[in-house]
């Protein structure tokens, strides 16, 4: 026992005589604003210190690998002697100096050094990293390629974002480090999506679905294929890695095919009941693409991803598509010889001799090719100078129409030129009738001239 306590007081006693050293002295592992003070005197702090300022160098390492220097000798950099580091020492409970044997001491001063802040700032401002060619980073990007997208790694550039670097800079200074890892301290711009990002595969999987669409569209016996080589020209992606599909391409393509298959006022040789073939030019007939309403449909196609044959949204038809669209159920409207035929089923129905509108008062019949909008039993029309009752009334443009006239006793000939119509194709009432009792709606009414 008497040894025991022997050995416990040395063990105390020992321990006492470290803590006094440690009253005026730095615990191991002390390190202040980068300066190691492990073991050293509290009077000689200053001196080793200041023998650090001037061996001072902060090593800035770039994106690149590439390094930079900025030494104490280039700001001004010198030891503050009003500093707190006295602070530090009251920490520093000399009783306690065995925990620094299990943990290491780093302290800061904010105080601790002083430098001239023109100096720092010239000389950040000379720094390689701000005055190179600049490089913007990039997002991850898309590309199409045999039928579906891949995915490019992004750019990182080597965009340096100035403020950032500025103040990891200073605070560099005044900790005392030696080096700066400007990608560490996020000193550069960087991309927002990356091959790792979970978005990218999203976005991906969405660009395939749009490209893997394939519409095949029917006109009579053409087609026309829109897939993905076609559709890949529309989409992008922007800066949130949203895919945008651009609504004026697929405006544009529909009204490619508007142009190449909308027959509505187009030329067309027809033969007429003399044997002659004439080309007949405008009106309304003929096919015409509802442009708004495929529009949407298409997108709507697009956007589901989906692999169908169809035909477009028609605003109008025509009978048939081909070279003849007017098929052999037509009226026929000669009105250099003011006769009229009316063909059904290719049988010759009715024909007869016609008045139509008067050319030396503006009012000629329309030329091209039309079709019946409706007819009407009984019906007044109306203009600025008339008014006149008719049982039959068949119009297809606007107001014009075939209709009987009772007012007249004769047709044909050149009556047309001193007394014509305002417009409509006037005709005996017995062919009116035979016409009005075997037409429908949407029959073809071409009006030529020889």
């Amino acid at each position: 026992m008497k040894n025991i306590i022997i050995f416990i007081a040395s063990i105390v006693l020992v321990y006492l005589l470290v803590s006094i050293y440690f009253v005026n002295h730095f615990f191991f592992s002390t390190v202040i604003n980068g300066v190691d003070l492990s073991l050293k005197a509290h009077a000689d702090a200053e001196d080793i210190i200041r023998s650090y300022i001037k061996e001072y160098k902060l090593q800035l390492i770039e994106r690149d690998g590439k390094i930079e220097e900025i030494t104490g000798l280039n700001i001004g950099l010198e030891y503050n002697e009003k500093n707190s580091i006295s602070k530090i020492y009251h920490m520093q409970n000399s009783l306690k100096w065995m925990s620094p044997l299990l943990k290491s001491q780093k302290y800061y001063a904010d105080d601790l050094f002083v430098y001239n802040k023109d100096n720092l700032e010239n000389k950040i401002s000379q720094l390689n990293c701000l005055n190179k060619a600049i490089i913007e980073p990039q997002n991850v990007s898309f590309k199409y390629s045999n039928g579906s997208y891949e995915t490019i790694e992004e750019v990182y550039g080597n965009k340096v974002i100035k403020d950032k670097l500025n103040k990891a800079i200073k605070m560099s200074i005044l900790k005392g480090e030696v080096k700066l890892d400007l990608n560490e301290k996020h000193c550069y711009e960087n991309p927002k999506y990356t091959l790792c990002s979970d978005k990218t595969p999203q976005t991906r999987d969405l660009l395939n679905k749009y490209v893997s669409t394939k519409i095949t569209y029917i006109f009579g016996n053409q087609n026309e294929i829109l897939d993905g080589n076609i559709i890949n020209e529309w989409l992008s992606v922007d800066e949130n890695l949203e895919v945008v599909l651009r609504e004026i391409g697929v405006m544009k393509y529909v009204r490619g095919l508007s142009r190449k298959y909308d027959t509505v006022g187009a030329a067309r040789k027809f033969k007429t009941s003399i044997g002659k073939i004439v080309e007949v030019k405008g009106g309304l007939y003929g096919w015409k693409i509802n442009f708004d309403e495929e529009t949407k449909a298409l997108l709507e196609n697009i956007k589901l991803g989906e692999v169908l044959e169809k035909e477009p949204i028609y605003t109008q038809k025509a009978l048939s598509r081909g070279e003849n669209e007017i098929g052999n159920t037509y009226v026929e409207i000669n009105i250099t010889r003011q006769r009229l035929w009316f063909y059904k089923h290719g049988k010759l129905i009715a024909q007869g001799s016609v008045v139509t509108g008067n050319p030396n008062r503006g009012h000629g019949t329309v030329l091209g090719t039309y079709m019946l909008n409706y007819k009407q039993e009984g019906a007044t029309l109306v203009g600025e100078d008339y008014e006149a009752p008719v049982t039959y009334w068949m119009p297809f443009f606007g107001n014009i129409g075939i209709h009987d006239a009772s007012w007249r006793h004769s047709f044909g000939g050149n009556i047309y030129k001193r007394r014509g119509s305002h417009g409509c194709v006037n005709s005996p009432i017995y062919l009116a009738k035979r016409i009005f009792d075997n037409i429908e709606a949407g029959t073809p009414i071409i009006c030529y001239e020889e």
